[in-house]
Order: structure tokens, then sequence, then C-alpha cells
């Protein structure tokens, strides 16, 4: 089953107030930029892409929280985060029963996650060195044991 359809399912299997929250939160995220893609990570859990990780989304029992992985490091002019705000990294947005969506809000937050991600500098693969493969470089000779071996 492709992402969506499981994202879909979950929703539909929620059946209460979080599916609809839910539902419309995942619908701001996607609007606001064609190029966002869905995965299903996690053990179960909707996460969403542009040239990086956006946030990842989970239903509890009493609320529907939605993680920005780099929250932290980009501006929330509309004082959507309400939750791990003391950590480095991520910030939450927990929606209870009843919470309204501010999706102009929430889209321009997204926004600002892609454009932190595309202005990360992207990790290099390390270089192999034929010290990191274990093969000898040209004139180099084995070294012999002193214990024997």
């Amino acid at each position: 089953m492709i992402p969506s359809e499981r994202i879909e399912r979950m929703i539909a299997e929620l059946g209460d107030w979080r599916g609809e929250t839910f539902a419309a939160v995942r619908k701001s995220i996607l609007a606001a930029d064609p190029a966002i893609t869905e995965e299903w990570k996690y053990m179960g859990s909707p996460v969403w892409y542009r040239d990086g990780m956006i946030a990842v989304a989970n239903a509890h029992k009493g609320k529907v929280k939605l993680t920005f992985a780099y929250g932290a490091k980009f501006a929330d002019p509309d004082k959507l985060f309400n939750a791990g705000l003391e950590g480095n990294e991520r910030r939450a947005i927990d929606f209870l029963e009843g919470d309204g969506i501010d999706e102009r809000a929430l889209k321009n937050l997204v926004r600002a996650a892609i454009a932190y991600n595309q202005a990360r500098p992207k990790k290099k693969a390390p270089v192999k060195t034929k010290a990191a493969t274990g093969t000898k470089a040209k004139g180099q000779k084995s070294k012999k044991r002193s214990d024997g071996g």
C-alpha cells in the first residue's frame, strides 16, 4: 500500500475529532507546496518531506501532535508551536479537541521548514580512502607483526 493510502486509512480508522483534525492538518501541509511528498515511517506515522524532513504526525489519546524536525531552527511568527519548546531541534504543535487550525499560519510554517531544509548544507558522502577500504596504496609494504602473527 502506498503511503497516501495508509494515511487515508489511518485517518478513517480514527473515526473521531482526531481524524478530522489529522485530515485538516494533512491538507494544509500538502497545500503549502506541490513538491511535498508523504511517507509512512516510524512504525506507523505519516511523514512529510521536501528537500529533507518537514514534519511527522501522530494521533494520541487526547491530541494530534505535529512535530517539525527542525522547528527550533526557524521562525514561528504566528506562535503555533506549543510543545517541545525546550529542545534544540524539534518543535511541535499539539492540537486538542476543539482547537481550530490556522491554515494560513500552518502553511507558512511548512514553507519556513522547506526554506530551512533548502538552506541547510547537505552532508557529503565520505570519500573512501585506500586505508578505509583495507587495500594498500601502491608501493606500500605490509608491516610484520611483532607478536608472531
